[in-house]
């Protein structure tokens, strides 16, 4: 069976409270769900984080397994550039990595309209709430 790593950056545990006007009302155990149903013969491994290092522990982790991520780096996306490197490991060794947000960044704060993954990213997808996943998993599942 396939595998596919879907990392979470910080406050994403907090999906369903946090924000729902720009986050929506669904948490990380609906989009388990969503992803689930959307590739039945696909393992989804949806991860979340708080931590910088334990984020870039699981991309190390899919460069050694050779398993392809969809990516929500969140706050990261704006300013880590060991995640950018951790990203870039991932790339580099020819395994796909989506980054994706939920809201659309460009039409929010403006310190939100950098991102320092999307150069090393195999592509991006925002602003389509949790479809921006499913976006995702279908690009990496065909």
């Amino acid at each position: 069976m396939a595998r596919i790593l879907v990392l979470n950056g910080p406050n994403l545990g907090r999906l369903g409270t946090r924000e729902p006007e720009v986050y929506g009302s669904q948490n990380l155990d609906d989009l388990r769900k969503v992803l689930a149903s959307d590739a039945p013969n696909v393992e989804v491994d949806v991860r979340q984080t708080d931590s910088e290092p334990e984020l870039m522990s699981w991309l190390f982790e899919a460069v050694d397994t050779r398993t392809p991520v969809i990516l929500n780096p969140a706050a990261f996306t704006h300013y880590s550039y060991a995640l950018r490197d951790a990203v870039s490991m991932v790339t580099s060794a020819g395994i796909p990595l989506i980054e994706v947000h939920i809201s659309n960044p460009h039409a929010r704060e403006s310190f939100r309209h950098n991102s320092v993954i999307s150069a090393v990213a195999s592509g991006v997808i925002a602003g389509f709430g949790f479809d921006s996943y499913r976006l995702a998993l279908t690009q990496l599942t065909r």
